[in-house]
């Protein structure tokens, strides 16, 4: 029995998100989670460009990782076969390689030379900025936040930071990197298409148009395939043994999709910091670059298909943003409410309301990538609809009108999406924004355990990979 017991093995999966890490232990046999461990990171860190600028800490980042480590077991780390990472897109870190990161006494790693992540919320690439730079070749739209063009805006405007390093790639190539020791980062397809200039098509970047813009190449990571083998672990770490396959790492959306969907047929919304719906498309299907651009973007999934995506950047934030609005009030006016009654009373109001108000909210505080100038606007006040729970019953409302404008029900019928499977922290504890997208979708809702973008990605390995 022991015997047996030791052939058991582990797949670690890890997602470093927007806010919070996670970990996750799936055994690959039945794919069932053995243990998970959270933290948030509490990583960002005031930028120099104001509320234009959305950066983190990445030395925060990694202690929160390897805290998340220390919590699971010893024995089941121990048994650790094959490491996955996933992370948030679109965003963008540097490095000097030679002295980027150190392991200290305890064996944790740590980061040296190594730049804040620009993450994907950065605003400084202004549409002005965007439109003098060369036109992407690319069906996928080039936008603020996106790594190239982040690294384009460094090049123009801070060259001196941009010279003290040579690698750059998200959080999660860091990792990967990291983990096992690679000279040049690995990213996949997945990642390179959510930094700008990568043709998804033949898999390559826009290597002429960069030079033409002022990008050094060796910022480019190696682009490889999903399921790719990055590397093996340069030592012992937490229990896991060295040489440890680890896999390039992969974007947190399709990993969300991974865990979430559970039948071909089905899209998946997912509603947490922002707001995705999407669904895969027909095997075969390929994006034309001379298709206008829309709302719904093609990002490559896994072995060689397509998501169809409508990415909305507002979603959980926009929440987020009104309840730190209404503290501050509570502080002008010398109260000082905690923000997690706020966030009690505005769920519990919201559905107690007993009226429906003409009020109406267009949520787009961010903008969107395919309206960057948007804003958000509300209309239909009058004397009696400034309630607290009828300005949030409509701030549900306008979330999800927000995200069906941007994939109408139609587009969903016409793909032969059958249900909509509801995931994501925003959407699994507010009831009134689930009876939102029951009502404003003409499809069956259910609401899945999953949009676990760690265990997506340790998923991902076992159903995708290449080794």
């Amino acid at each position: 029995m022991a015997a047996g017991r030791n052939r058991v093995s582990n797949v670690l999966g890890v997602d470093i998100g927007t806010t919070t890490v996670k970990v996750c232990l799936l055994r690959d046999d039945t794919n069932a989670v053995v243990e998970t461990s959270s933290r948030e990171t509490k990583a960002t860190v005031a930028s120099e460009l104001g509320p234009l600028g959305s950066e983190q800490d990445v030395h925060k980042i990694c202690t929160a990782l390897q805290f998340c480590l220390s919590q699971l077991s010893k024995e089941q780390l121990s048994r650790v076969r094959r490491i996955a990472v996933s992370g948030q897109m679109h965003g963008c870190v540097l490095w000097k390689q030679e002295t980027a990161w150190r392991r200290n006494s305890y064996g944790r790693y740590e980061v040296a030379d190594v730049s804040c992540l620009y993450t994907w919320q950065d605003g400084r690439c202004s549409p002005a900025f965007l439109a003098s730079l060369p036109p992407p070749h690319s069906h996928l739209r080039l936008s603020t936040g996106h790594g190239c063009a982040t690294l384009l805006w460094l090049a123009r405007n801070k060259p001196d930071l941009l010279g003290r390093y040579d690698r750059a790639g998200t959080i999660q190539d860091l990792v990967v990197a990291m983990l096992c020791g690679l000279n040049v980062p690995k990213m996949t397809t997945q990642n390179a298409s959510s930094w700008g200039y990568f043709d998804t098509v033949p898999g390559t970047w826009n290597t002429e148009k960069l030079k033409d813009a002022g990008l050094p190449f060796h910022f480019l990571p190696e682009v490889v395939s999903p399921g790719t083998l990055a590397g093996n672990t340069c030592s012992n770490w937490y229990g896991i043994s060295q040489g440890t396959p680890v896999f390039a790492a992969v974007g947190d959306m399709q990993c969300s999709v991974v865990s979430t969907m559970m039948e071909e047929h089905d899209a998946v919304l997912n509603i947490s910091t922002s707001a995705q719906l999407s669904f895969i498309m027909p095997e075969g299907f390929t994006p034309s670059i001379s298709e206008p651009m829309s709302s719904i973007e093609y990002f490559p999934y896994f072995n060689g298909r397509y998501l169809a995506v409508a990415a909305s950047l507002n979603g959980g934030n926009v929440f987020a943003a009104f309840v730190r609005m209404l503290q501050q009030w509570t502080h002008e006016l010398g109260l000082g409410v905690p923000e997690q009654k706020i966030w009690e009373k505005i769920l519990m109001t919201a559905q107690e309301e007993a009226s429906e108000s003409n009020l109406t909210i267009i949520p787009t505080i961010y903008g969107e990538r395919h309206l960057p100038d948007q804003r958000a606007s509300v209309t239909n006040i009058d004397p009696l609809c400034l309630t607290i729970g009828n300005v949030s019953r409509a701030l549900c409302k306008g979330l999800v009108a927000n995200i069906r404008s941007m994939m109408p029900p139609e587009k969903l019928h016409e793909a032969g999406i059958q249900r909509i499977v509801g995931s994501g922290t925003a959407l699994s504890k507010n009831v009134v924004l689930q009876k939102e997208v029951e009502k404003q979708f003409d499809l069956p809702v259910i609401y899945g355990s999953g949009n676990d973008a760690a265990a997506g990605a340790a998923l991902a390995v076992l159903k995708y990979s290449r080794n």
